[in-house]
């Protein structure tokens, strides 16, 4: 079993889906979990209350990583809180757009990047200083910075930034005994994917994949705990695919 007991994680976007089902899933391999939110504080409080149940601590954070200083007052709480010492980080917060690209504003470019992009950039950088050897920083990419899926292009630009940024931090904090990996869902049935939830949206997703179901938030978790912990010590500035096998 992962075993993360002693451990603090940061959860960026955990007041539901992906981010949700990882901050639960690291609580139960023992980790302290620091539970973000931008805009659902009820949802957060729940993640934390369901957290706190299983007798580990949790606590819940706000703060819009859209903002130019967004990552940045994150940071500052999570230091308030943790002292000297964060063990995983899981930039998992992050905004999607579907459109053709005639109907992309700049506006809904400029988002994309800020949140997918800016923030986990400087929440990285502005946590390095208590980010010690043997720590894990986690991100979330996507299928879509791998292979055309919809009309997903300014989207898909951010992932592949996201998937850029994994290799050069990966290279650059390799001496300090960080890791950085990232990854990359294809569908998943959460709010980002509702179209997933409609009958041309399941045949859609279905007709790409090896495996014939939809992915549920709780099929990515454990993969991302997995990467926090001391089993994957090994591997670094990799983007692992927990896709079901989509467009082989």
């Amino acid at each position: 079993m992962t075993n993360l007991s002693g451990k603090t994680a940061l959860v960026t976007g955990a007041s539901r889906g992906m981010g949700r089902a990882a901050a639960l899933e690291l609580a139960r391999a023992g980790a302290q979990v620091l539970v973000h939110y931008s805009a659902s504080p009820k949802e957060a409080e729940a993640v934390v209350a369901e957290i706190r149940k299983t007798g580990a601590r949790a606590d819940a954070l706000q703060a819009d990583l859209s903002a130019p200083d967004g990552a940045h007052r994150l940071a500052r709480q999570v230091r308030e809180i943790v002292g000297g010492r964060l063990d995983i980080l899981v930039a998992n917060a992050g905004i999607s757009k579907a459109a053709v690209i005639e109907d992309i504003t700049v506006e809904d470019f400029d988002r994309l990047f800020a949140v997918n992009v800016r923030a986990p950039y400087f929440l990285v950088q502005q946590l390095l200083p208590i980010l010690g050897s043997g720590s894990s920083v986690i991100l979330l990419s996507s299928l879509a910075a791998h292979a055309a899926v919809g009309n997903l292009s300014a989207y898909a630009a951010t992932k592949g930034a996201v998937d850029t940024l994994v290799k050069h931090f990966a290279f650059v904090l390799g001496p300090k005994g960080i890791r950085v990996n990232a990854v990359a869902p294809g569908v998943v049935n959460t709010d980002m994917s509702s179209f997933a939830r409609t009958e041309q949206g399941r045949d859609f997703t279905l007709g790409m994949q090896a495996l014939k179901r939809v992915a549920e938030a709780d099929d990515i978790a454990p993969v991302v705990a997995f990467l926090a912990s001391d089993n994957a010590r090994w591997i670094t500035g990799d983007t692992i695919a927990v896709d079901g096998g989509s467009k082989l």
